[in-house]
Protein backbone atom coordinates (compact mmCIF):
# COMPACT_ATOMS: atom_id res chain seq x y z
CA UNK A 1 0.00 0.00 0.00
CA UNK A 2 1.15 3.53 -0.81
CA UNK A 3 2.37 4.92 1.97
CA UNK A 4 1.47 8.71 2.78
CA UNK A 5 4.07 11.45 4.24
CA UNK A 6 2.41 14.51 5.87
CA UNK A 7 4.40 17.18 3.54
CA UNK A 8 6.41 19.59 6.22
CA UNK A 9 3.50 18.01 8.65
CA UNK A 10 0.16 18.80 7.78
CA UNK A 11 0.66 21.61 6.30
CA UNK A 12 -2.72 22.57 4.26
CA UNK A 13 -4.24 22.90 7.76
CA UNK A 14 -1.93 23.73 10.04
CA UNK A 15 1.56 26.20 10.29
CA UNK A 16 3.90 24.13 8.34
CA UNK A 17 7.35 22.49 9.63
CA UNK A 18 5.85 23.16 13.12
CA UNK A 19 5.06 20.94 16.18
CA UNK A 20 1.43 21.85 15.63
CA UNK A 21 1.48 20.28 11.77
CA UNK A 22 3.53 17.19 13.13
CA UNK A 23 1.06 16.51 15.90
CA UNK A 24 -1.97 16.63 13.66
CA UNK A 25 -0.63 14.48 11.00
CA UNK A 26 -0.58 11.68 13.47
CA UNK A 27 -3.74 12.51 14.48
CA UNK A 28 -5.21 12.35 11.07
CA UNK A 29 -3.33 8.93 10.72
CA UNK A 30 -0.43 9.47 8.26
CA UNK A 31 1.92 6.99 7.88
CA UNK A 32 5.19 9.33 7.99
CA UNK A 33 5.96 13.06 8.43
CA UNK A 34 8.65 15.15 6.38
CA UNK A 35 10.41 17.96 7.35
CA UNK A 36 13.63 20.23 6.37
CA UNK A 37 16.05 21.67 8.08
CA UNK A 38 18.97 24.28 8.25
CA UNK A 39 21.42 25.54 10.78
CA UNK A 40 21.21 29.01 12.97
CA UNK A 41 24.22 30.58 13.40
CA UNK A 42 25.24 28.68 16.36
CA UNK A 43 24.63 25.24 14.61
CA UNK A 44 21.41 24.10 15.76
CA UNK A 45 19.84 22.02 13.94
CA UNK A 46 16.30 24.15 12.90
CA UNK A 47 12.88 22.65 11.33
CA UNK A 48 12.35 25.26 8.22
CA UNK A 49 11.98 25.05 4.37
CA UNK A 50 13.19 28.26 3.28
CA UNK A 51 16.75 29.95 3.96
CA UNK A 52 14.97 33.44 5.44
CA UNK A 53 12.63 33.38 7.39
CA UNK A 54 10.81 35.74 5.25
CA UNK A 55 7.77 33.97 4.39
CA UNK A 56 6.87 31.74 7.05
CA UNK A 57 7.36 33.89 10.34
CA UNK A 58 6.52 37.58 11.16
CA UNK A 59 10.19 38.53 11.13
CA UNK A 60 12.76 39.11 8.05
CA UNK A 61 16.51 37.45 7.77
CA UNK A 62 18.58 34.56 6.62
CA UNK A 63 18.11 31.38 9.05
CA UNK A 64 22.17 31.46 9.11
CA UNK A 65 21.96 34.64 10.38
CA UNK A 66 20.34 34.16 13.64
CA UNK A 67 21.29 31.99 16.80
CA UNK A 68 18.60 29.86 17.93
CA UNK A 69 17.70 31.67 20.72
CA UNK A 70 17.30 34.72 18.15
CA UNK A 71 14.30 32.47 16.00
CA UNK A 72 12.37 31.94 19.05
CA UNK A 73 11.51 35.51 19.07
CA UNK A 74 9.04 34.94 16.10
CA UNK A 75 6.02 33.29 15.29
CA UNK A 76 6.35 30.70 12.46
CA UNK A 77 2.74 30.18 12.29
CA UNK A 78 2.94 31.70 8.43
CA UNK A 79 -0.56 32.03 6.96
CA UNK A 80 -2.60 30.90 10.53
CA UNK A 81 -1.18 33.88 12.09
CA UNK A 82 -4.65 34.49 13.19
CA UNK A 83 -5.29 30.97 14.67
CA UNK A 84 -1.60 30.50 16.53
CA UNK A 85 0.33 32.90 18.64
CA UNK A 86 3.94 31.71 19.53
CA UNK A 87 4.21 29.12 17.19
CA UNK A 88 8.29 28.88 17.22
CA UNK A 89 10.60 26.93 14.30
CA UNK A 90 11.25 23.46 16.34
CA UNK A 91 14.70 22.11 16.70
CA UNK A 92 14.93 18.48 14.62
CA UNK A 93 16.12 17.24 18.30
CA UNK A 94 12.38 18.33 19.62
CA UNK A 95 11.01 16.74 16.68
CA UNK A 96 12.92 13.42 17.46
CA UNK A 97 12.30 13.40 20.61
CA UNK A 98 8.78 13.40 20.48
CA UNK A 99 8.23 11.21 16.81
CA UNK A 100 10.66 8.24 18.78
CA UNK A 101 7.37 7.59 21.12
CA UNK A 102 5.06 6.91 17.96
CA UNK A 103 4.66 4.63 14.73
CA UNK A 104 5.67 7.65 12.23
CA UNK A 105 7.93 7.33 9.67
CA UNK A 106 10.54 10.18 8.60
CA UNK A 107 11.93 11.87 5.71
CA UNK A 108 14.29 14.65 6.46
CA UNK A 109 15.12 17.17 3.82
CA UNK A 110 18.44 18.69 4.06
CA UNK A 111 17.96 22.37 2.58
CA UNK A 112 21.88 22.39 1.55
CA UNK A 113 21.74 23.12 -2.17
CA UNK A 114 21.60 27.22 -2.30
CA UNK A 115 23.27 27.93 1.32
CA UNK A 116 26.47 25.57 2.03
CA UNK A 117 25.89 24.23 5.30
CA UNK A 118 29.39 22.35 5.74
CA UNK A 119 28.33 20.11 8.91
CA UNK A 120 24.70 19.71 8.50
CA UNK A 121 24.93 16.02 7.14
CA UNK A 122 27.40 15.05 10.43
CA UNK A 123 25.12 16.52 12.75
CA UNK A 124 21.80 15.26 11.46
CA UNK A 125 22.90 11.69 11.10
CA UNK A 126 24.69 11.68 14.38
CA UNK A 127 20.96 13.51 16.35
CA UNK A 128 19.10 10.14 14.07
CA UNK A 129 21.47 7.56 15.82
CA UNK A 130 21.13 9.28 19.18
CA UNK A 131 17.47 8.81 19.17
CA UNK A 132 18.10 5.41 16.89
CA UNK A 133 15.51 6.33 14.57
CA UNK A 134 18.40 4.91 11.55
CA UNK A 135 15.58 2.26 10.65
CA UNK A 136 12.63 5.27 10.28
CA UNK A 137 14.41 7.86 8.58
CA UNK A 138 14.86 8.83 4.73
CA UNK A 139 17.12 11.57 4.15
CA UNK A 140 16.70 13.66 1.26
CA UNK A 141 18.25 16.62 -0.88
CA UNK A 142 18.07 18.61 -4.01
CA UNK A 143 21.93 18.30 -3.41
CA UNK A 144 22.49 15.06 -4.67
CA UNK A 145 26.34 15.44 -3.88
CA UNK A 146 25.07 15.58 -0.38
CA UNK A 147 23.22 12.25 -0.43
CA UNK A 148 26.24 10.74 -1.81
CA UNK A 149 28.31 12.11 1.20
CA UNK A 150 25.18 11.15 3.93
CA UNK A 151 25.67 7.14 2.31
CA UNK A 152 29.06 7.25 3.06
CA UNK A 153 28.71 8.73 6.71
CA UNK A 154 25.69 6.20 7.16
CA UNK A 155 25.00 3.43 5.03
CA UNK A 156 22.68 2.09 6.75
CA UNK A 157 20.57 5.14 6.78
CA UNK A 158 18.14 5.48 3.58
CA UNK A 159 18.88 8.26 0.64
CA UNK A 160 17.29 9.35 -1.92
CA UNK A 161 17.34 12.06 -4.31
CA UNK A 162 14.81 15.07 -4.89
CA UNK A 163 14.52 16.30 -8.56
CA UNK A 164 11.99 18.52 -11.01
CA UNK A 165 13.08 17.66 -14.32
CA UNK A 166 13.09 14.04 -15.91
CA UNK A 167 16.41 12.07 -15.24
CA UNK A 168 18.40 10.20 -18.23
CA UNK A 169 18.59 6.55 -17.23
CA UNK A 170 17.66 7.28 -13.36
CA UNK A 171 18.61 3.71 -12.55
CA UNK A 172 22.30 3.83 -13.39
CA UNK A 173 22.28 7.73 -11.54
CA UNK A 174 20.41 6.79 -8.35
CA UNK A 175 22.71 3.63 -7.53
CA UNK A 176 25.82 5.70 -8.87
CA UNK A 177 25.11 8.10 -5.88
CA UNK A 178 24.62 5.05 -4.02
CA UNK A 179 20.53 5.96 -3.10
CA UNK A 180 17.97 4.16 -2.12
CA UNK A 181 14.98 6.11 -3.53
CA UNK A 182 13.57 8.71 -6.55
CA UNK A 183 11.23 11.47 -4.91
CA UNK A 184 10.77 13.34 -8.40
CA UNK A 185 7.91 16.22 -9.04
CA UNK A 186 5.11 14.33 -9.89
CA UNK A 187 4.70 15.22 -13.38
CA UNK A 188 7.95 13.37 -13.99
CA UNK A 189 6.13 10.23 -12.78
CA UNK A 190 4.56 7.86 -15.20
CA UNK A 191 3.24 4.33 -14.98
CA UNK A 192 5.93 2.47 -16.88
CA UNK A 193 8.11 4.72 -14.99
CA UNK A 194 6.60 3.32 -11.20
CA UNK A 195 6.96 -0.29 -13.43
CA UNK A 196 10.90 0.55 -13.94
CA UNK A 197 11.12 1.57 -10.65
CA UNK A 198 9.87 -1.51 -9.13
CA UNK A 199 11.90 -4.03 -11.48
CA UNK A 200 15.33 -1.91 -10.26
CA UNK A 201 14.37 -1.89 -6.37
CA UNK A 202 13.99 1.58 -6.08
CA UNK A 203 11.46 3.43 -4.32
CA UNK A 204 9.75 6.39 -5.70
CA UNK A 205 8.30 8.63 -3.90
CA UNK A 206 7.04 12.04 -5.55
CA UNK A 207 6.04 15.33 -4.44
CA UNK A 208 3.54 17.20 -3.67
CA UNK A 209 0.54 15.46 -4.29
CA UNK A 210 -2.18 17.75 -3.05
CA UNK A 211 -5.10 17.27 -5.56
CA UNK A 212 -7.40 14.35 -5.04
CA UNK A 213 -7.46 13.36 -8.89
CA UNK A 214 -3.59 13.57 -9.09
CA UNK A 215 -3.73 11.11 -5.77
CA UNK A 216 -5.94 8.98 -7.16
CA UNK A 217 -3.48 8.62 -10.15
CA UNK A 218 -0.66 7.97 -7.86
CA UNK A 219 -2.65 5.34 -5.93
CA UNK A 220 -3.07 3.59 -9.44
CA UNK A 221 0.53 3.75 -10.09
CA UNK A 222 1.25 1.91 -6.98
CA UNK A 223 4.31 4.53 -5.82
CA UNK A 224 5.98 3.84 -2.60
CA UNK A 225 4.54 6.89 -0.84
CA UNK A 226 3.12 10.44 -1.84
CA UNK A 227 4.28 14.02 0.20
CA UNK A 228 0.99 15.95 0.27
CA UNK A 229 0.25 18.93 2.76
CA UNK A 230 -2.95 17.07 3.14
CA UNK A 231 -2.72 13.80 4.90
CA UNK A 232 -6.73 13.28 5.84
CA UNK A 233 -7.49 13.88 2.41
CA UNK A 234 -5.20 11.47 1.13
CA UNK A 235 -6.14 8.62 3.50
CA UNK A 236 -9.05 9.21 2.59
CA UNK A 237 -8.81 9.00 -0.94
CA UNK A 238 -6.41 5.88 -0.95
CA UNK A 239 -9.12 4.08 1.50
CA UNK A 240 -11.70 4.18 -1.18
CA UNK A 241 -9.81 4.08 -4.22
CA UNK A 242 -9.68 0.84 -7.14
CA UNK A 243 -7.11 -1.66 -6.88
CA UNK A 244 -3.92 -0.56 -8.57
CA UNK A 245 -3.75 -1.55 -12.51
CA UNK A 246 -1.84 -4.63 -13.34
CA UNK A 247 1.38 -3.16 -15.69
Amino acid sequence: MTKIFAHRGSAGTHPENTMFAFLEAERVGADGIELDVQLTKDGQIVVIHDETIDRTTDGTGWVKDFTYRELQQFNAAYKFADQYDGCRIPLLEEVLAWIRSTSLLLNIELKNSFVVYETLEQKVIDMIKRYQLEERTVLSSFNHNSMAFCRHLAPNIETAILYMEPLYDPWKYVRAIGADGLHPYHRTVSAPFVRQARSHRIAVRPFTINKESLMQKMFQYGVDAIFTDYPLKAKEVRNKKTPSTQY
